[in-house]
């Protein structure tokens, strides 16, 4: 399957779910923020595996979140990129610290 085919499959996952509404976006952060706890999870039981399926779960519910908002994946990823990609600062015990926070 490739991207677009999985995001069809998604998506009409969602609606026969009744989940592709804008009203439903505050249940589906919760659901982020939940997925979110079990990546880390699985990163501090050095679970591959797990790891794999949990960051696969964080994509689905965001893709699903922008769909609900109007939006996709892949504008929400560039709008990312250009508000970080100039960005100046340093790491520091491996987390990225902006200059304007040091």
């Amino acid at each position: 399957m490739n991207l677009e085919q999985i995001d069809v499959s998604v998506f009409q996952w969602a609606a026969d779910k009744g989940l592709m509404t804008p009203e439903n976006a505050p249940k589906q952060a919760l659901k982020l923020a939940e997925e979110t706890g079990e990546v880390a999870r699985a990163i501090l039981r050095n679970d591959r595996d797990e790891l794999k399926k949990e960051i696969g779960d964080c994509t689905v519910v965001l893709s699903i979140l922008a769909r609900q908002m109007g939006m996709n994946l892949h504008e929400c990823y560039l709008s990312a990129w250009d508000k970080i990609k100039d960005r100046k600062g340093e790491t520091i015990n491996g987390t990225f610290i902006k200059s304007t926070d040091l």
